[in-house]
């Protein structure tokens, strides 16, 4: 038994993982000094009474025919046969810290390959499994699940819930008994559940406890789930959504389920985070062209859809005084396209809006040194289009149903080849034609019967709009991609391979943001994630809040700014090019730095910042969301520093109500600054000063 051990490591992390007679993982977590392959031999478990008679494994790949009575990993048939596959070792190939397993079984007629891999500078593992048809006769499949066994001692779990408007709002269950179930079918990661959660030893927090963090790389719909056995066992699984008769292999077809990535961290949510963000920086993302993320403008709140070249060149004037490096024409630019009820589809210039062309538009934008970029939404499709008069047969539906619409829109069916065909003709040649540095892509709305020639096609409608976005990139090398689905509908490491940024929420309120970008923040650095600074009223919710607060709530990400400059006042705009420089001032320790979080005792405070990897420099945020609990906020310690350096403190935005007489006196170090070592800012920190609600200020760390 004990030769038959294959072991994974990173620099701080392990697995190890028995191949017979099926995988099981045997171990996940703190790197062990000695390798003994003899000494998982202590973990051959008891068979109790009134069970089966053997030890049954768990398994990556749980299997009913060997009576695990928890969901297995693969569930389908071959018209009533074949229903109950045991898979028996074949092949094992380990090389450095990736391994392939292939297990077959050849009544059923099936082949299950297992690719597991742990990335040894991020700790971050990689598993995928494939499932291949050997024999003749559709094999017809319901669920081919990922699954990964947990210590008995994780026993809470912190997942995450939303809508529009109200993203990446975390909640926490305790894991003791039964199990958490989370399942998403809208059609793409959707709003309300990311497919994403972690789970813990009791208590765990942003900077203690043990945390393993779960992520499904798919755009699409997923079930996620966590789960306690009767016999104290648990296991996380995590699967694509099929629809009934969804995936039909014939002979030597295969299905693949999508990446599922995880990793162990015993210093708490912010050590996962850490290395999730080392992975996606690694292996993830795929930049153009290596420079700093620029600066957007978007110009949705600031016109809608009331487009004029000339009065959009002046509002690109005054963006580049404030500082803006990238200038973003939204909806509105195109054929017919006056409100959110007309012309999808119908993706040619409006020459009414443009009598010129885009071209003046863009070259009075680059003539300014900012780039180009435009929105789309390919996916969509509205009744009141010449595309749906010419092509109504083009709908992602069922023939003989009328599917609601949503948000005035249908869908498009990707995999039909003529669909495919136009959509790609028509962006590669906007794409050749105009100078567009990047896309704003879209995708507002959740899936109906989404039917391709009668049959279910939720599936292969996800796997069409990844191939539409690398033809697209192949062709055009040098665009960068945003994807945005009415917000945060569509953020996962899958989509984030073929982009280059997420738009969390169309929430763009200050107040409401500090929840959102921070749920967010547990899975992907700041340099993805597209942060505004806001009108002083609020689209979507219609408070106001002070420009202070904006621009210090967006300096934590990719920073933009949602307004029309040429409406705003003087002071104003003096207030958003404060915080642009603010924010590339600080842009490179932001954008190549480690994300720190804090728990604050008072939970009206949100506290978060990012420390240099040489731990050279380092900026916090102080968030006050209410009124603070006591009538002092305490001190604040500082985590992340290097204990032998001594770090200058100063405080780089000064509140306004500091000069008002919210406080007697302030902290020492406040207005005169301050000099400590690292380890003192950690254990002892900083007395706090007490802050106003709906304010902020950033404290910048510099090493001596």
């Amino acid at each position: 038994m004990t030769t038959t051990i294959l072991r994974l490591c990173g620099q701080h992390t392990e697995l190890q993982l028995r191949h017979r007679p099926t995988a099981e993982l045997l171990y996940w977590g703190r790197k062990l000094a000695h390798f003994d392959r003899a000494a998982a031999d202590t973990l051959v478990r008891a068979v109790p009474n009134s069970r089966l008679d053997v030890d049954v494994p768990l398994g990556l790949n749980p299997e009913a025919g060997r009576g695990v009575f928890s969901a297995p990993g693969v569930e389908g048939h071959r018209q009533g046969m074949d229903w109950s596959p045991v898979f028996e070792p074949v092949s094992v190939s380990h090389q450095g810290q990736q391994a392939r397993l292939i297990y077959e079984d050849a009544i059923a007629g099936l082949r299950l390959e297992m690719e597991i891999g742990l990335d040894p500078d991020s700790e971050v593992l990689a598993l995928r499994h494939t499932l291949t048809n050997l024999k003749a006769g559709d094999y017809e499949l319901s669920r081919l699940a990922l699954t990964l066994q947990l210590p008995e001692r994780v026993s809470e779990l912190q997942a995450f819930h939303g809508r529009w408007c109200k993203e990446f709002q975390s909640h926490r269950l305790p894991l003791v008994h039964g199990g958490y179930l989370q399942e998403n079918r809208r059609g793409r990661s959707s709003h309300e559940y990311f497919p994403g959660f972690m789970l813990g030893t009791p208590g765990f927090g942003e900077q203690q406890g043990e945390v393993w963090g779960f992520h499904l790389a798919w755009s699409g719909n997923h079930r996620l789930r966590a789960d306690v056995k009767s016999d104290g066992r648990r296991f996380v699984q995590a699967e694509a959504l099929y629809a009934p008769g969804e995936i039909r292999l014939a002979e030597g077809e295969s299905c693949s389920t999508p990446w599922l990535y995880a990793s162990y961290s015993d210093a708490g949510l912010t050590g996962m985070s850490r290395q999730f963000h080392c992975f996606v920086r690694a292996h993830i993302l795929n930049w153009p062209v290596a420079k700093s993320r620029p600066v957007h403008l978007n110009t949705w709140e600031g016109i809608y859809f009331d487009h004029s070249p000339a009065y959009i060149m002046e509002m690109a004037s005054r963006a580049a005084e404030m500082g803006v490096e990238r200038f973003i024409i939204d909806d509105g630019w195109f054929r017919g396209r006056d409100h959110d009820r007309a012309a999808l589809g119908d993706w040619y210039l409006d020459e009414r809006k443009y009598p010129e062309g885009l071209e003046p538009v863009i070259a009075h934008v680059k003539a300014l040194g900012m780039e180009f970029g435009i929105w789309f939404e390919p996916e969509m499709i509205n009744p009141d289009s010449d595309l749906y008069r010419a092509h109504p047969d083009w709908l992602l539906a069922l023939p003989g149903y009328r599917q609601p619409a949503g948000r005035f829109q249908y869908v498009l069916d990707l995999q039909n080849p003529e669909v495919f065909g136009y959509l790609l003709a028509r962006f590669d040649e906007l794409l050749g034609r105009y100078h567009i540095d990047y896309v704003k892509w879209d995708m507002n709305r959740e899936l109906v019967q989404p039917g391709h020639e009668g049959r279910p096609a939720q599936h292969g409608q996800t796997l069409a709009v990844y191939r539409l976005l690398d033809e697209l990139e192949r062709r055009h090398p040098r665009v960068e991609f945003e994807s945005c689905a009415s917000g945060g509908g569509r953020v996962d490491y899958e989509i984030l391979k073929r982009a280059h940024r997420f738009w969390p929420s169309d929430n763009n309120d200050a107040l409401d943001r500090q929840q959102i970008q921070r749920g967010m923040s547990y899975f992907f650095p700041p340099e993805v994630m597209g942060t505004h600074i806001g009108t002083h009223h609020s689209h979507s919710t219609r408070r106001e809040l002070d420009i202070a607060f904006r621009g210090l709530t967006a300096l934590f990400g990719h920073m933009g700014v949602e307004l029309d400059p040429v409406k705003e006042s003087e002071a104003e705009r003096q207030g958003f090019a404060r915080y642009i420089a603010l924010h590339k001032q600080l842009r490179p320790l932001l954008h190549g730095g480690e994300v720190v979080r804090l728990d604050s005792p008072d939970p009206a405070q949100l506290i978060h910042g990012v420390v240099s990897p040489d731990r050279s420099e380092a900026v916090f945020y102080v968030g006050q969301l209410t009124l603070p609990r006591y009538a002092l906020s305490g001190a604040l310690r500082l985590p992340g520093l290097a204990a032998d350096k001594r770090y200058r403190v100063e405080l780089l935005e000064r509140p306004a109500c500091f000069d008002y007489g919210v406080m007697k006196k302030l902290p020492l170090w406040v207005d005169g600054g301050c000099v400590a070592g690292g380890d003192w800012l950690a254990e002892a920190g900083l007395a706090m000063p007490v802050l106003d609600p709906q304010s902020a200020m950033v404290i910048k760390l510099t090493a001596l």
